[in-house]
């Protein structure tokens, strides 16, 4: 019997989704301000987060509950190893670690992937089908924000496997709600997403200073020219 997996995730992430979006690095993020070093430790993060995700979902593609949803389309750690060579360069590899936050939610990852596999279809949801359905938008964002080109460092947003992303998403959901669970683990699930969430925060969280440390410095900058040309009348005011 279905248990409409799919609906009970949308409705019972709302809260949590609306708590991350609301953290000092995204809320900026959505504002357009971006800073690029909070910004590439980001997808440095997110490197290694996806890279633990798709380890492990390649390990279960015949888990009953996991496979399903298991779709080579929506992988990011190929776009990602782009995106962190124009970052950091040729030598990404060795220049990059995942910060203390990213590596509590890869340690949970791999933790859910060993001893309960079908919790990580929370994550799987609120990772991927989130970066599906707001990833132009953002990619809009950080492109103007840091004067990017069309594809410059931005490939973790593009989807080239994925034409119809509206179509796509219909049939995630269908395959969510047809997943072959009782009602309890439904409800594990949906709390292991919001679990998520929560990690996902405080990986925000943790480049919220550098953000900060740069529009303070930008600010200063901006208050010093003032002051050498004579006119801190205005910003007094």
């Amino acid at each position: 019997m279905s248990v409409a997996l799919a609906a009970q995730l949308r409705e019972g992430t709302k809260k949590a989704h609306t708590m991350a979006e609301n953290t000092g690095f995204v809320s900026c993020f959505l504002k357009g301000v971006v800073d690029k070093l909070s910004y590439r430790r980001l997808v440095a993060n997110l490197y290694f987060l996806y890279t633990a995700m798709e380890e492990e979902i390649g390990k279960l593609k015949d888990h009953p509950v996991v496979g399903p949803i298991a779709y080579d389309q929506l992988n990011r750690r190929a776009v990602l190893e782009e995106d962190m060579a124009y970052y950091f360069g040729a030598d990404w590899r060795n220049q990059v670690q995942p910060t203390p936050g990213a590596q509590i939610y890869i340690d949970r990852i791999h933790q859910v992937a060993k001893e309960a596999p079908e919790l990580l279809v929370g994550h799987h949801y609120t990772r991927y089908i989130g970066d599906l359905s707001g990833g132009q938008i953002l990619k809009n964002i950080a492109q103007k924000a840091m004067n990017l080109g069309e594809h410059d460092g931005l490939r973790f947003y593009e989807f080239d496997a994925i034409p119809d992303e509206k179509g796509f998403k219909v049939g995630y959901r269908q395959a969510l709600d047809a997943l072959p669970i009782d009602q309890a683990t439904a409800d594990r699930i949906v709390e292991e997403a919001n679990q998520a969430f929560h990690l996902n925060m405080t990986m925000f969280q943790e480049l919220e200073g550098n953000l900060v440390a740069a529009i303070g410095k930008v600010l200063f900058g901006f208050l010093t020219r003032r002051q050498r040309s004579g006119s801190t009348e205005a910003v007094a005011a």
